[in-house]
């Protein structure tokens, strides 16, 4: 199979290794990115896949709460310039207080909900559209509806959150609800984490190990990988973090500590997973002009 430069560009950037190293990883994994990544980690010359969602769309993200029920909506817009329009704040607030107001479960359903003041929200969404002269779109949505506490945040418009929680305050739950857009937990606990993936990565544990290492007794490489994995499982889990409100202390203990449990979370980022076409101007100048 032909590696191309354009594959080895897209590992380099998931993996931060070097040029020659992506074009070998390639050449003996096929041209498979996946299996390429792993290589390079067992070879020690990748930490991790570091290609994250790719935000690239603009947009918002509003909140909407009351007493056991909460909803973020994400609206999206082709520039940041629409985005901090005053009419396209109005439409997203008004989208999330639909989305509270209403049953519905997912975006279609939002579409045909009525908005306080007469059109669905689709149909403020076709009027949008025609006043700020470009593409909108109401994207996701996520309702979180509970006896229990909930909190939620929305940092800046662009990261909304929210938690679900038993036992502890508001207080608590809005702070979770704070850390969780900071540091963006993958899993809830180390218990959640899937079975395969640890397996995999006690296999790259293994692999990266150090002749000299692999030298010693199998119960010593045992307690070695035991406590690289349990490194990573606490880096990924919401428990395992320490608490950005309080970095002395793992957000497991701050919940222990009011004896409250996280159900579950939903975080949303504007532009999560939209690839964006970067235009080069000057490029498609000259492409037209001829010259290149």
């Amino acid at each position: 199979m032909e590696i191309t430069a354009a594959m080895v560009k897209e590992l380099r950037e998931r993996s931060g290794a070097g040029m020659m190293e992506c074009k070998k990883a390639l050449t003996e994994n096929a041209g498979n990115l996946d299996a390429s990544i792993e290589w390079l980690r067992k070879q020690g010359l990748a930490k991790a896949d570091k290609k994250a969602s790719r935000v690239a769309a603009e947009g918002r993200i509003a909140l909407a709460q009351r007493e056991g029920k909460a909803a973020l909506v994400e609206i999206n817009s082709e520039t940041d310039f629409v985005a901090k329009d005053e009419n396209f704040a109005k439409f997203a607030d008004e989208a999330a207080k639909t989305a509270l107001a209403s049953d519905a479960k997912d975006v279609e359903a939002l579409k045909n909900a009525k908005t306080s003041y007469g059109p669905t929200v689709e149909e403020a969404r076709q009027w949008l559209v025609t006043k700020v002269g470009e593409n909108v779109q109401l994207r996701r949505m996520a309702v979180i509806e509970s006896a229990h506490n909930i909190g939620a945040y929305v940092h800046g418009g662009r990261i909304g959150v929210l938690v679900e929680m038993e036992g502890g305050n508001a207080e608590l739950a809005r702070g979770i609800a704070m850390h969780i857009a900071a540091m963006n937990p993958p899993y809830i606990s180390p218990d959640n984490v899937p079975a395969d993936f640890v397996a995999k990565e006690k296999e790259i544990a293994l692999a990266q190990m150090s002749d000299k290492d692999k030298q010693k007794p199998a119960e010593i490489q045992e307690k070695m990988i035991s406590g690289k994995i349990r490194k990573t499982l606490s880096e990924l889990s919401l428990t395992g973090q320490p608490y950005v409100m309080d970095t002395n202390t793992s957000v497991g203990d701050v919940l222990a500590k009011d004896k409250a449990r996280v159900l579950g979370f939903h975080r949303l980022v504007v532009g999560e997973g939209i690839e964006k076409v970067v235009e080069d101007y000057a490029a498609e100048v000259m492409k037209q002009a001829g010259l290149a």
